[in-house]
């Protein structure tokens, strides 16, 4: 087991208080560090970081990098504090929604700053500057073809990368340098971009290290089609001669439904495997160096996986492949040693999977809102939860535990009050919080909006939607102590 007994708190980035739209890794995030740092949390859990796209529904699972961070996470009061923007740069600030993200004007704002902050630094930056700049570019391979990739996409606004000219498309290496030269101060901007992030991510991290919080991030196991990590390594994927994908991901019908074709690019396990997992490698190294811990999202994909057609649109013409399995852990513990790994393991009933969770020590998911509080001895059910599960009051892709109760039907709520042995005075969310706490799971793990007691109103992603998701935010006085301090005592009680 690579855990000790702990706790955690999801909440994603864009979901803390700030002054500028969106959750960003400035002093509302600092803020949040020092209120799980109160409560005595081990673990902050968060979504991807990468950047987000509007044709996507700005979801963190659909970014165009799996390595780069979200420009609109840049806390502009930093960049005022490096000196590449002054103080009157930042007005007037919008009247911004405090209780939700508006993508669109968070964008209209932030997006001309960093264009600023990028002029300034270009006009005044030292030698000393201009050389930590490099020795990024140095240190992250990845970001040369990101930058150079975000400033076509950007050129090219009306295309994914599937339809560039077949020169740029197929990285002709002479199309490549022409590119860069084309559009070598937008290049040298997304650079400066990531430059920043990093520096802001780590300086934030540095101050969850002082609260005694770790970061536990995420991998969603496939990447979009339109990002620089498919343009980039086109080789490690699935593609035909023209660099577009042969199949794609989904998962097949099941009873009362048809299935789902999700349309990422697979890999090309076999070529991955014939190089060492290199890019695999290359994505965990990455990742580790914005956090502690990682879930892996869909773990069922390194086992088997659903392969469909990229010219259908019917899972149901889809076949099962073998994934890579334990040759792809067995190399990343032998280049990375024991990565702390969580196995995202829901929904499905795979023996292998099971077997290859238990053999690498990776613990799997436990989420009591799939319960039959009812039913004797269900496994979703907090008190049969093993030392080898994470357990969740909720996660990103469900409903608040508010919600979902108040949905429930009463002969489940009674069964479910019975179940966990809880008064029927108390509010439900505490409750739950106090059953998953006292569980043998190795980690336990609830949201803010279940810590706050929110509703459906506050859901943060309907699976299958577009529109409205990814937009929740927690207000800056809704932190108090009195919350921070029962779930102190929560965890002294059942974990510390």
């Amino acid at each position: 087991m690579r855990f000790d007994r702990s706790d955690a708190v999801f909440c994603h980035v864009t979901s803390l208080p700030g002054a500028y739209g969106i959750g960003d890794l400035g002093e509302g995030a600092r803020e949040f560090l020092s209120f799980l740092g109160d409560a005595g949390v081990d673990h902050w859990q968060i979504c991807p970081i990468g950047p987000t796209i509007s044709a996507a529904g700005e979801s963190p699972y659909q970014s165009p990098s799996a390595f780069a961070g979200n420009p609109l996470f840049v806390d502009p009061d930093g960049l005022v504090d490096d000196g590449w923007l002054d103080e009157d740069d930042l007005e007037p600030v919008p009247d911004f929604p405090t209780d939700r993200v508006d993508y669109d004007a968070v964008r209209e704002y932030k997006l001309p700053l960093l264009r600023t902050a990028f002029e300034r630094f270009e006009e005044r930056a030292s030698e000393d500057d201009r050389a930590a700049v490099a020795e990024f570019r140095e240190h992250e391979p990845w970001l040369a073809d990101y930058a150079l990739f975000r400033a076509l996409s950007d050129a090219r606004p009306e295309d994914v990368w599937t339809d560039w000219p077949a020169p740029l498309r197929t990285r002709d290496p002479e199309a490549l340098a022409d590119a860069r030269e084309e559009h070598a101060r937008e290049v040298r901007f997304r650079e400066f971009v990531q430059w920043t992030f990093d520096r802001q991510w780590r300086d934030l991290r540095a101050v969850a290290a002082e609260e005694g919080v770790s970061i536990v991030g995420d991998v969603p196991i496939y990447v979009a089609l339109d990002s620089a990590d498919v343009w980039a390594s086109p080789e490690a994927f699935r593609l035909d001669e023209g660099n577009r994908p042969t199949a794609v991901a989904g998962v097949p019908p099941n009873a009362g439904d048809s299935g789902q074709r999700w349309g990422n690019p697979l890999y090309d396990w076999e070529h991955l495997a014939d190089t060492g997992y290199d890019w695999w490698l290359d994505r965990f190294r990455r990742l580790f160096e914005l956090a502690d811990v990682a879930r892996l999202d869909h773990f069922l994909g390194f086992v088997n996986y659903w392969a469909i057609p990229a010219d259908s649109d019917d899972p149901a013409d889809g076949e099962w492949r073998d994934g890579p399995g334990r040759d792809l852990f067995e190399t990343v513990e032998r280049e990375l040693g024991e990565a702390p790994f969580i196995a995202e393991d829901l929904g499905f009933e795979e023996p292998a999977m099971d077997e290859l969770m238990a053999e690498f020590g990776f613990p799997g998911m436990r989420v009591p809102q799939y319960a039959d509080w009812c039913a004797e001895g269900n496994e979703y059910q907090p008190i049969h939860y093993g030392e080898g599960v994470v357990g969740y009051t909720s996660t990103h892709d469900t409903d608040t535990w508010a919600g979902y109760f108040e949905d429930l039907p009463a002969a489940q709520r009674d069964c479910f009050r019975y179940n966990v042995g809880s008064d029927p005075d108390e509010p439900s969310e505490w409750a739950i919080i106090d059953a998953v706490w006292g569980s043998d799971a190795i980690l336990a793990v609830t949201t803010l909006q279940d810590l706050l007691g929110l509703g459906s109103e506050a859901r943060f992603n309907e699976p299958g939607t577009l529109d409205g998701n990814w937009e929740w935010r927690v207000a800056r006085d809704a932190l108090d102590d009195e919350i921070a301090d029962r779930l102190w005592e929560l965890s002294g009680k059942h974990v510390r």
